[in-house]
């Protein structure tokens, strides 16, 4: 079966703040490694064996940026399906499957903000997991934990069922701390990174089972789609129209034939500061310093700068991110709370814009 890698680049990526934003999430951004984030997913896809050239699901609002990235790595996508409104991942999902149905397609789904460290690790699982999903499994790539994280999701393993591959007992949302030291003492549980490998036909029928009229409507805002050399725009109002749905929630929960491999791959979501200090690479003091920087007796700090010189002196254990309007400075182990600031500011923004003029009244009658 045709394997057709689908790269979802629709996250706003607010977590990595002032960094990252809705304008420039964090997959243009070149965060552990010189290539942006989307690139080097890119560039992962087309090591994969057998893998053909992926359907791009992304925002209207970045098309120009996508397609810079891409040229950039010399890709030229299959699809590339441009959200006129974010919808979350089942409403995207949704339209990667029904653009390569005909095509007895095989889905690699892969998040364009995520970093993997070794590639070929990462192949041969897809590979080893390629049978049960032409068969018909829904499989999902669970990573192997190395401590009790409380910033994802897990999965629990079930029975064998070819190897190392195990049906999915349950998914678990992110759990308190307590409850993760108790799973990773157990053994049985594994990180959900929200990658996936599975028949195009078969999503589409799991989709008409759990959620008929998110499909029906995905495929209605397609039928009356703008295409043009392998864009598509979905109909606006059609897809403004379509409920924010997980696919986890919406299909994997739900799913009956739900396989999963676990894999330990040097996976990171880079989902806070704190995350991308543990995968950029560090000085013998445990730093990580970019950009304009210059850092004295200081430990376990990630120090990044894009404008002005930063000059630390004696602390640890802090993230300091400058930008040419913004300086941020957190502890590391609150970087999961930057999402407080990020709200703040956009209500202080939103408090500052200026009234808009009352409407005259109408001149009375005479």
């Amino acid at each position: 079966m045709k394997l057709i890698p689908v790269i979802l680049s629709g996250g706003s990526g607010t977590r990595l703040w002032p960094l990252s934003t809705e304008q420039t999430p964090k997959q243009f951004l070149p965060l552990a490694g010189e290539r942006s984030l989307l690139q080097q997913t890119v560039l992962r896809a087309r090591s994969i064996r057998r893998a053909a050239a992926p359907i791009i699901v992304a925002s209207q609002e970045h098309e120009k940026r996508i397609l810079t990235e891409l040229a950039a790595v010399d890709c030229a996508p299959s699809r590339l399906l441009l959200e006129p409104v974010g919808r979350n991942t089942a409403p995207a999902l949704a339209m990667a499957a029904l653009e390569s149905v005909e095509q007895n397609s095989l889905l690699l789904v892969m998040p364009s903000d995520h970093v993997i460290r070794n590639v070929e690790a990462f192949g041969k699982a897809v590979h080893r997991a390629l049978p049960l999903a032409e068969d018909g499994w829904l499989v999902t790539f669970g990573i192997t934990p190395d401590r009790p994280a409380t910033g994802y999701g897990y999965i629990q393993m079930g029975d064998s069922l070819s190897g190392p591959i195990c049906r999915v007992s349950r998914f678990v949302e992110k759990p308190e701390a307590a409850r993760a030291e108790r799973m990773l003492a157990e053994g049985s549980y594994l990180w959900n990174a929200g990658i996936f490998l599975l028949r195009s036909d078969r999503l589409l029928e799991e989709l008409s089972i759990q959620a008929p009229a998110l499909l029906g409507s995905v495929r209605k805002a397609l039928s009356t789609a703008h295409r043009e050399a392998g864009r598509v725009i979905p109909d606006r109002a059609t897809f403004a129209a379509i409920e924010a749905e997980s696919i986890d929630y919406l299909v994997m929960e739900r799913a009956s034939r739900m396989a999963v491999v676990p894999v330990d791959v040097g996976w990171s979501d880079i989902g806070s500061w704190d995350a991308l200090h543990e995968v950029e690479a560090r000085d013998g003091s445990d730093n990580a310093l970019h950009g304009n920087v210059l850092a004295l007796d200081s430990q376990g700090c990630l120090i990044r700068s894009d404008g002005p010189r930063v000059a630390a002196l004696g602390v640890s254990d802090l993230v300091i991110v400058a930008t040419d309007n913004v300086v941020l400075v957190i502890p590391r182990q609150r970087a999961q709370e930057v999402r407080r600031l990020v709200r703040h500011e956009a209500g202080t923004t939103q408090s500052k814009a200026p009234s808009p003029a009352a409407p005259r009244s109408a001149p009375a009658a005479s």
